[in-house]
């Protein structure tokens, strides 16, 4: 006789209990697919609880294989059936978990308010458990934004709870976390003596997943105290390699692939921090075959990039190239699913990528100085240069927190064959030396220049902070070292291929300061050749501007408002382009923030002019231009100009007159580098500081009536403006016309 057929109710209790079983082993896909079933609804009076219990683990789950969206949907829908059935417990537990989802999508406020609201939830219901979690998730939040006072509190108070419901996991959780915490108000011999403690707790706790995230976190946290307790670093050294081995071997039990990969992955490391490469290298090996077999791209690629560290150190150039191919091509796979990330994570995971594009780059410039075959050498530095275009695309998105320069990339042209008077140079600072790779119209050459990078930099600050001093020529010994160091390299060859345009494509520092301002003793660079700055060559429309459809928008401010001083000069700028192109006029109360979006949605136009107060800072949402009635954002430029870019036609040029970047603010000169790209133009004229009102309405209106000749390219326009002031007395100091600069399209 066959027994009856277990209910639907009976079937989901057992596929909860799988998700349950699979979670304890790290199986988080298994634990979604079973979960994911178990969250069906049934018509039971204590529904609403069974599904935002099953959901609240489903969202943790998601959370953990880094999909966020799919996590927070979960829990608020979670939390909103926890509060229909009326259940203080389980609303309390689903608060923590939201907590902590906010706090990695960079969301702060609402992570502090969930967990705060989460903990007043559990304790007044005497919850005590779900209190202790929450402490410890607490005292997470307080030591990610660096209270460690704080921090440290919320851990003891998680302890004391713990050890009363008897949660021994927990407790030695909230011990590691206690001893991280003091370590960071330099309370070494405490925190050693909590680590103690979380290892002899730990050695009474069932096998599982977070069991073996404990014992790598007490490895991680013996290995830091080392610096700071020199006296014990061989102790300090065995007992977090101990930690490290312990939980490898827990997670290998389990069949818990990712948690193994960790495990050998931190102990390559530590072995890496002592110089036993071969060790380190073997470890790290094993920790890249875990990752594999886990399918666990976010973990793979710092394995194999420690790999590649490691190869490198060793000496073996091509295998290490390889390793450093292999993570970039990891770090691709993973990279939209980290950019729905914010905050910390995300710019973590941008500065690495970085760092491993720069790593990569450096062996492949010193493989092709080592090449004798032409061809073999020239394919070495177009990867070279492929991989600088990423990092720059990295920077880019790093800046402006999104994927705007995407868009960009889409349409790749070889700029570089474009134009066979060009030559498009890429500065590239390496710690121990500056590489210069660049593109002539025979093909792609290195020069290697024996300037660190402290040195470098230094020149460039130099200049910059002097540059701007209109009364003085301090600027001119830093103007000279730097083109000994950029420019006298190139000389011989720029002559021989008879170059007329310089485009750079700068990072880091090389952003802040204009590149024609350079001098090599007789002459600034103007006076040679037109220059240009693009983000990346990748990300530039190469569309001359449309000379038979061009027409004007002007946008201005010429008085003070909002506390910034007027610009009465604005009146003769808008004036001079009035009567050189066919233009529309927003002036003043005109330019208000409202008939502006209204203008640019209505009116037909391809140059967009905005002569106002702006400003560029290293944070985007710091930036601004100046409107009549209040600051445009960048979100606002992305919103109101960057649909712009969906016309036939996008935009041929955005100019911004009196802009300013603060000397020696990097990141500012990023976000002004890649306005064209945030809005969507072919190409930007703005400036670096702002200068004065009647030199700018001079170079301004010279610009326009050079840009009308069809043979003159957009930078050749700029640099006879810039000659024109050059040469007048008034305006011959640099302080006065190198502010100008032309970014991205330079035909």
């Amino acid at each position: 006789m066959k027994s009856p057929a277990a209910g639907p109710a009976a079937v989901i209790g057992e596929e909860e209990k799988n998700g349950d079983q699979a979670w304890q082993k790290g199986a988080f896909a298994r634990a979604i697919a079973a979960w994911e079933t178990a969250a069906r609804p049934l018509d039971q009076p204590d529904d609403q609880q069974r599904q935002a219990r099953v959901l609240a683990k489903l969202g943790r789950a998601y959370q953990q294989l880094g999909q966020l969206e799919k996590a927070r949907l979960t829990l608020e829908k979670a939390r909103e059936l926890a509060v229909a059935a009326d259940d203080a417990r389980q609303e309390a537990v689903i608060l923590g978990c939201l907590g902590n989802l906010y706090q990695a999508l960079g969301r702060q406020q609402e992570a502090r308010q969930a967990l705060q609201q989460g903990l007043q939830l559990a304790e007044g219901n005497g919850c005590h458990d779900v209190a202790a979690v929450i402490y410890n998730d607490w005292g997470n939040f307080l030591a990610a934004v660096k209270e460690y006072r704080q921090a440290a509190a919320a851990y003891r108070q998680c302890m004391q709870l713990a050890r009363q419901s008897r949660q021994t996991l927990l407790l030695a959780t909230a011990q590691v976390n206690y001893a991280t915490a003091v370590s960071r108000q330099k309370r070494y011999q405490e925190a050693e003596k909590f680590l103690d403690q979380a290892r002899e707790t730990l050695a009474a706790v069932e096998d599982s997943h977070e069991q073996v995230y404990a014992w790598l976190h007490v490895g991680l946290v013996y290995a830091d105290l080392r610096s700071a307790l020199p006296g014990r670093r061989q102790e300090l050294l065995a007992a977090a390699n101990e930690a490290l081995a312990t939980g490898a071997r827990i997670a290998r039990r389990l069949g818990d692939w990712l948690a193994y990969s960790y495990a050998r992955g931190y102990a390559g490391g530590l072995y890496e921090t002592i110089h036993r490469d071969q060790e380190a290298l073997e470890l790290s090996r094993q920790a890249v075959l875990a990752a594999q077999r886990a399918g666990a791209p976010e973990a793979l690629y710092r394995w194999q990039w420690q790999t590649a560290r490691l190869l490198s150190r060793l000496g073996e150039s091509d295998a290490a190239i390889d390793a450093y191919r292999r993570t970039i091509y990891t770090l691709e796979s993973i990279r939209q699913e980290l950019e729905a990330c914010r905050g910390d994570s995300l710019s973590r995971y941008r500065e690495v990528a970085g760092s491993i594009c720069l790593e990569l780059v450096d062996l492949l410039l010193r493989k092709a100085k080592m090449t004798a075959n032409p061809e073999q050498r020239t394919a070495l530095l177009m990867e070279a240069r492929e991989i600088v275009e990423l990092l720059r695309v990295y920077e880019l998105r790093n800046y402006f927190k999104d994927d705007c320069v995407d868009a960009g990339r889409e349409n790749r042209v070889a700029l570089d064959a474009l134009c066979q008077k060009t030559a498009v140079v890429y500065p590239i600072v390496l710690p121990d030396r500056t590489a210069l790779l660049v593109s002539l119209p025979t093909g792609l050459k290195q020069y290697t220049l024996a300037v660190d990078n402290k040195t470098l930099f230094g020149e460039i600050r130099n200049f910059r902070r002097l540059l701007e001093k209109r009364t003085t020529r301090e600027y001119l010994p830093h103007a000279r070292n730097l083109y000994d160091f950029l420019i006298r390299p190139l000389e011989a060859d720029l002559r021989a291929q008879k170059v007329a345009t310089l485009v750079f494509v700068p990072s880091g520092a090389l952003r802040t300061i204009p590149l024609a301002a350079l001098h090599d003793g007789r002459q600034f660079l103007l006076a040679y050749y037109a220059t240009a700055i693009v983000p990346g060559l990748n990300l530039t429309d190469p569309t001359p501007v449309g000379r038979q459809r061009m027409q004007v928008m002007v946008a201005g401010v010429t008085r003070g408002v909002q506390g910034f001083a007027p610009l009465p000069y604005v009146e003769d700028e808008v004036q001079a382009i009035a009567k050189i192109c066919p233009s529309i006029t927003l002036l003043d109360q005109d330019f208000a923030v409202g008939k502006f979006r209204e203008s640019l949605r209505e009116k037909h136009f391809n140059i967009l002019h905005i002569a106002s107060h702006g400003q560029f800072k290293g944070d985007v949402d710091q930036s601004f231009i100046l409107a009549f009635d209040r600051k445009l954002t960048m979100a606002d430029l992305d919103e109101y100009i960057g649909f712009l870019r969906f016309r036939s036609e996008p935009l041929d040029l955005l100019t911004l007159s009196a802009c300013e970047t603060a000397a020696g603010d990097d990141l500012a000169a990023l976000g002004l580098a890649g306005v064209a790209v945030r809005a969507g133009a072919r190409s930007a004229l703005a400036t670096l500081w702002h200068i004065n009102d009647a030199a700018t309405a001079e170079l301004v209106g010279e610009f326009y009536r050079q840009l009308l000749h069809s043979s003159v390219s957009r930078a050749m326009a700029l640099q006879r403006a810039q000659l024109k002031l050059l040469h007048d007395p008034r305006y011959e100091h640099p302080a006065y016309w190198a502010a100008f600069l032309l970014i991205n399209s330079w035909l």
